[in-house]
């Protein structure tokens, strides 16, 4: 009795594994992915995640590092400052504040956004 030779691999079952594989990661991903700021936020029995339908809102974010981000781009108070200067009184803001930021830094950003008469407010947190 000889051996057979084997001339091809058949590659379907690997094929089959790494589409299974794929839809994980994928599944897994979408439900990791919350932003790119990493943001510790508070919790609350009541909460309201910002979806206004075809409204658009300007994402302000400051981190465990006190650091602001505006749309996720490190800025300064004074970058803040020329940025909302260009926005509508009717914008909505939706606030993302590390749960570890002292109150000093989340009443000077509310001061900014006041002074601009900036008051479509909204803080994003965890239920």
């Amino acid at each position: 009795m000889a051996m057979q030779r084997f001339d091809q691999i058949n590659v379907i079952p690997f094929i089959d594994i790494m589409l299974v594989l794929l839809a994980i990661v994928l599944t897994t991903a979408s439900f990791v992915s919350q932003g790119l700021i990493e943001v510790n936020l508070p919790k609350a029995e009541k909460s309201v995640t910002p979806t206004t339908g075809n409204e658009t809102y300007l994402q302000i974010a400051i981190n465990h590092k006190n650091q602001l981000y505006i749309k996720e781009t490190l800025t300064s108070y004074a970058e803040l400052n020329k940025h909302l200067d260009d926005i509508p009184k009717s914008q909505l803001i939706v606030l993302r504040i590390d749960k570890s930021v002292t109150f000093e830094h989340f009443v000077t950003l509310i001061d900014h956004l006041k002074a601009r008469e900036l008051n479509n407010l909204s803080i994003q947190t965890e239920q």
